[in-house]
């Protein structure tokens, strides 16, 4: 089998969320391995996996809401190792399925010249999410999942059920 030269290939950078929004993502892994990638989520037991099946893997700090301060630091230090990371990497895309660990990433990438493809998750039917409000507005390309989203994101493509 011919290896395939990544340093002449199109680098992407695909990030979210553990959970849901990372399960979503890590569907896109045809996609991630047809190009240079790097995939970046939070780091807890359940994200470790990820290390052992894809090639480039980042992680970033875990933080729940529930102590703000201990929040704003770690989401401070997450925006610092996105800077990093997206001034290595270099991504010419960066996908993402959204919360906040990709927002930051996503603002720093357009900055270096990155092109930002938002999927709205699968999960939102009728109501806009916090991190698609805030990529909306920088968004080369915006995909919905459900038609009545198209409605609520007027520059939104409407692709149906991705994952």
């Amino acid at each position: 089998m011919k290896k395939v030269d990544k340093s002449k290939k199109k680098k992407i950078l695909f990030i979210s969320s553990m959970g849901g929004h990372l399960n979503e993502l890590v569907q896109l892994k045809p996609l991630m391995d047809k190009y240079d990638s790097m995939l970046i989520t939070e780091k807890n037991e359940t994200t470790e996996y990820l290390k052992k099946e894809f090639d480039n893997v980042k992680y970033l700090r875990y933080g729940t809401k529930s102590n703000k301060l201990k929040y704003i630091y770690i989401f401070g230090m997450n925006i610092i190792d996105s800077f990093i990371n997206v001034w290595r990497f270099r991504p010419d895309v960066i996908i993402t399925t959204g919360t906040h660990t990709a927002v930051p990433t996503c603002y720093i990438g357009k900055i270096f010249g990155a092109k930002v493809v938002f999927i709205e998750t699968f999960a939102n039917i009728k109501s806009k999410t916090v991190s698609g409000k805030l990529v909306y507005p920088i968004a080369d390309k915006f995909i919905v999942q459900w038609e009545s989203m198209k409605e609520k994101y007027k520059k939104s493509e409407y692709w149906g059920w991705i994952f």
